[in-house]
C-alpha cells in the first residue's frame, strides 16, 4: 500500500519549514515549467539507475510527485521494493497543487 498526502497538507508542512525531501519524477521539460521549490528531479525511468543518489535517505520521508500522481505512484512502489522506508505519492500530482 502506498501513502499520500494532499496537496493542502503538504503545503500546510512546507509553510511551517518542515523538513520535507520532494522529489519530482517528471521529465525535465516538466519541471523547468512548473515545480515544488527545493525538490530533486530524478525522471521515472532514471530512477532505478539513479539510486545510488538517494541511498543516504533511505531512511527519511519521500514525497514524490509527477503531473497527476501516476508516475509518482509507481516511483512509490519501486522505492518500496527497494527498501526506502516511506514513500509518499503527492495525490493528484501537479495538477493538484
Amino acid at each position: 500500500m502506498i501513502n499520500e498526502i494532499l496537496p493542502d497538507a503538504l503545503k500546510a508542512r512546507l509553510a511551517s519549514n518542515e523538513n520535507v525531501i520532494l522529489l519530482d519524477v517528471r521529465q525535465p521539460e516538466e519541471h523547468a515549467e512548473k515545480n515544488i521549490p527545493n525538490s530533486m528531479l530524478i525522471p521515472l525511468g532514471e530512477l532505478p539507475m539513479r539510486l545510488a543518489e538517494l541511498e543516504q535517505l533511505r531512511d527519511k520521508e519521500f514525497i514524490v510527485y509527477c503531473r497527476s500522481g501516476n508516475r509518482s505512484g509507481q516511483a512509490c512502489m519501486f522505492l518500496q521494493m527497494q527498501g526506502f522506508a516511506n514513500p509518499v505519492n503527492l495525490r493528484g500530482g501537479m495538477l493538484a497543487w
